[in-house]
């Protein structure tokens, strides 16, 4: 088969779980979700009322902050700032502004563009923050600023140093290395802050339906409700969309092949926002009939946990194509791939977030409460 044949042949495969899934949130939409409605709002007027059953039950919980909420917000706002970063570098490539043969131009590209994308990080962290209740919005700045970017920046640089041991000449040099911690500190950072003090500044999104004081108690759940089932579960669907596209990518990088195909990866990654928000939305809707009002960080690990299928099929590719010897390039390829799922875990993640977010708003903004 020739690529175009097989990119192709990827894309009705992507397509075809994205129609699946799609038809599965339009009627759990439809059918579930205005039967409910249309029940809970005539129950008002009869006895029954005390005998409520599944998701509106838990309408005095469902916006409670979640646990660790400021590391939430932390999460959300890296994974704007590379889906915004991940969004205009594909815009540009397939524009045709950034061409594929020049390695280093596209790379430079998406460092420059991450940076500014700063400005939107700091201001949805400090938007979800407010929303919270949250207080300490610097601390959680801070960490917006330094915590994903911290995280990648050290596991490059003892990559970097690996390179230097070996005095190869792929080694990134000083300079270069200088010159990223200025653009980080120097640009992105500030931009973080500013971002977060406009979001800060801005009042905060008003919940649908009023928290309860006390929480209540979530009933025993069966083994297929259970976190743990339902985040591996979910990361499935959005890695299946895209990983025909991920073994051109992976050849491209590490077998020296030249990726200029941006029309499909485009297409692929609007599948995959699709399919992230989708599967998450089915999930939540699940959890929260069988009265599981813990949603916050399900939803973001539901779609996040696609990273880990991903470093999977990372380590799968490099045991069945790549005939690597060497120990340090061994470790090279996990730690550069180590990175690369971090970012896809930040990034799908927060499409699940925002997905799930809005969902949750949107039904418990259309029953009457008392």
């Amino acid at each position: 088969m020739s690529d175009a044949q097989i990119h192709w042949f990827s894309i009705v495969n992507s397509l075809m779980i994205v129609l699946f899934l799609s038809g599965m949130v339009a009627m759990i939409m439809m059918r579930t979700l205005y039967r409910d409605i249309a029940q809970y709002n005539e129950l008002e007027t009869q006895e029954e009322a005390q005998e409520e059953t599944g998701w509106k039950l838990v309408h005095g919980d469902v916006f409670r902050p979640p646990m660790h909420a400021g590391l939430l917000c932390v999460y959300v706002g890296s994974g704007v700032q590379f889906f915004g970063m991940a969004l205009t570098t594909m815009v540009f490539a397939l524009l045709g502004f950034l061409s594929p043969s020049n390695r280093g131009g596209l790379m430079t590209a998406m460092l420059l563009l991450w940076v500014l994308m700063g400005l939107f990080a700091g201001y949805s962290s400090a938007r979800l923050y407010k929303m919270f209740k949250g207080a300490e919005w610097k601390k959680i700045t801070v960490k917006t600023a330094f915590m994903f970017p911290g995280a990648v920046f050290v596991v490059f640089f003892l990559l970097n140093a690996l390179i230097w041991g070996e005095k190869s000449s792929g080694a990134v040099p000083f300079g270069t290395m200088f010159a990223l911690v200025f653009l980080w500190f120097g640009i992105s950072v500030p931009l973080v802050f500013v971002g977060s003090y406009i979001g800060f500044k801005k009042p905060a999104i008003e919940d649908p339906v009023r928290t309860n004081k006390i929480p209540r108690q979530v009933p025993e759940q069966a083994w297929y409700m259970q976190p743990i089932f339902c985040i591996l579960i979910g990361g499935i669907l959005p890695f299946g969309a895209v990983f025909i596209e991920l073994f051109f990518i992976l050849t491209s990088i590490w077998l020296n092949q030249f990726y200029y195909i941006f029309g499909f990866l485009f297409m692929v990654f609007l599948i995959l926002i699709i399919t992230c928000a989708e599967i998450t939305i089915v999930l939540c809707y699940f959890q929260l009939c069988s009265e599981d009002y813990h949603w916050w960080w399900r939803s973001y690990l539901t779609a996040g946990s696609s990273a880990l299928y991903l470093f999977l099929y990372a380590a799968f590719y490099y045991f069945t194509k790549l005939e690597i010897t060497k120990f340090v390039s061994g470790l090279l390829y996990f730690g550069y791939m180590l990175i690369i799922s971090y970012g896809f875990f930040v990034l799908t993640g927060t499409i699940g977030f925002y997905a799930c977010f809005w969902f949750v708003r949107k039904i418990y903004a259309s029953v009457k409460i008392d």
